[in-house]
C-alpha cells in the first residue's frame, strides 16, 4: 500500500515538472511579445481625397503646405478613434436636423461639419461663454434676436442656433466673399479675418498665415467631412443599430408661465429630466412668461422612455 501511494506521489510530482517547464516556455519574452504585437496591430498613412473641396470651392492640394495641414487632421482625427465613433453616431441623430435648416437658408451642407468641431454635436460650454451646437457668444446671439436670460437660453435651442448660425455666415460670405472665408470667420470674427487679408495682401484662406486655431480650422472640418461621409474607408466599424436615433417628439404650444416644470413633465407623461433633454433651453425649474410669449415645446411621443411612477 505504501508503495503504490508512494508511486501516485511520484507521478504527480512528475506531473507538476513537466507542465512548468511547458509554461515556462511558453511564457512570452519581451522579445516575441513585441513581435506578436508588431505583427498584429497595424498604423496607415491615410490617401488624400484628390479633388478636396469646401461648399463647392477648391482646397488647393498641390500646394505642399496645404496637403501637410490636411494630411495631419485627417490622421489626428482617424485615430482618435472613441471620438470618431462618437461623431458618427450623434451626427445620425443631429444632421437631420440641420441639414434642411441650411439648405432652407441657402448654406451649403458642407457646413454641417463646422457644427462637429465646434461643439462634437453637444450642448457644450466654452471657457469664454459661447454655448450650444454651435458655440455662439451671448452677445452675438441676442443680436441675432435669441433669448438669453437666466431663464431661457435659447442658443441651447438647435433649430433657432442653427437659424442664427446661417445668418451669420451669409453675412460672413457677402462681405468676405467666399464660403471658405465665412467658414474661418466663424472662428476668428470677420474684422479679424478682413484685417489679416488686408495685412498680408492677399483674398484667400490658404494663403493667409494665421495663428494655430484658425489657420486648422478649415481641415478640421474638412477631415471631419472625409471621415464621416465615408467612416468605413477610414476603418470605422459599425452597425445600424449602433448609431444614435431621434426621438420623435410633437410640439406643445405654451402662452403662460409655468410655475413648476416637473409637476408640469409628470402631467404630460415624462419627467423632468426627459423635458430638460428635449428642451435644454429651459434652464430653470420654471418658466416665467411675464409677456405671454409663445414658446414651443417639445414632447416626445409616447412609449420611447420608461418613466416611474
Amino acid at each position: 500500500m505504501k508503495d503504490i501511494k508512494a508511486g501516485i506521489a511520484f507521478l504527480l510530482l512528475a506531473l507538476v515538472v513537466i507542465l512548468s517547464i511547458n509554461a515556462v516556455q511558453d511564457a512570452p519574452t519581451d522579445e516575441n511579445l513585441n513581435t506578436k504585437i508588431i505583427n498584429e496591430y497595424n498604423v496607415y498613412a491615410l490617401p488624400l481625397p484628390d479633388d478636396p473641396k469646401f461648399a463647392g470651392e477648391d482646397v488647393p492640394i498641390e500646394n505642399p503646405d496645404i496637403k501637410e495641414r490636411l494630411d495631419r487632421e485627417l490622421l489626428v482625427n482617424t485615430y482618435w478613434q472613441s471620438n470618431g465613433l462618437l461623431m458618427i453616431k450623434r451626427a445620425h441623430k443631429y444632421f437631420p436636423i440641420i441639414e434642411p435648416i441650411l439648405k432652407k437658408n441657402g448654406v451649403p451642407n458642407d457646413f454641417k461639419y463646422l457644427a462637429v468641431i465646434e461643439s462634437g454635436l453637444t450642448q457644450a460650454v466654452s471657457p469664454a461663454g459661447a454655448t450650444g451646437f454651435w458655440q455662439i457668444m451671448k452677445q452675438t446671439g441676442k443680436e441675432y434676436g435669441l433669448e438669453i436670460n437666466d431663464n431661457v437660453d435659447e442658443r441651447y435651442h438647435i433649430t433657432l442656433a442653427t437659424e442664427v448660425a446661417c445668418k451669420y455666415l451669409k453675412e460672413s460670405k457677402e462681405r468676405l466673399g467666399s464660403w471658405t472665408l465665412a467658414a474661418a470667420a466663424y472662428n476668428a470674427g470677420n474684422y479679424g479675418i478682413s484685417k489679416r487679408l488686408k495685412a498680408q495682401q492677399v483674398d484667400d484662406y490658404y494663403d493667409l498665415l494665421l495663428g494655430e486655431e484658425t489657420g486648422r480650422y478649415l481641415f478640421r472640418i474638412l477631415a471631419l467631412k472625409e471621415i464621416l461621409k465615408d467612416p468605413k474607408k477610414y476603418g470605422f466599424n459599425y452597425r445600424q443599430k449602433d448609431l444614435y436615433d431621434k426621438v420623435p417628439t410633437s410640439n406643445f404650444i405654451v402662452k403662460e408661465s409655468i410655475e413648476d416644470l416637473a409637476s408640469w413633465a409628470k402631467q404630460q407623461g415624462i419627467n423632468y429630466k426627459i423635458l430638460k433633454i428635449h428642451n435644454p433651453w429651459l434652464r430653470e425649474p420654471e418658466l416665467k412668461n411675464a409677456s405671454g410669449k409663445k414658446y414651443i415645446i417639445e414632447l416626445p411621443k409616447q412609449g420611447f422612455y420608461a418613466v416611474g411612477n
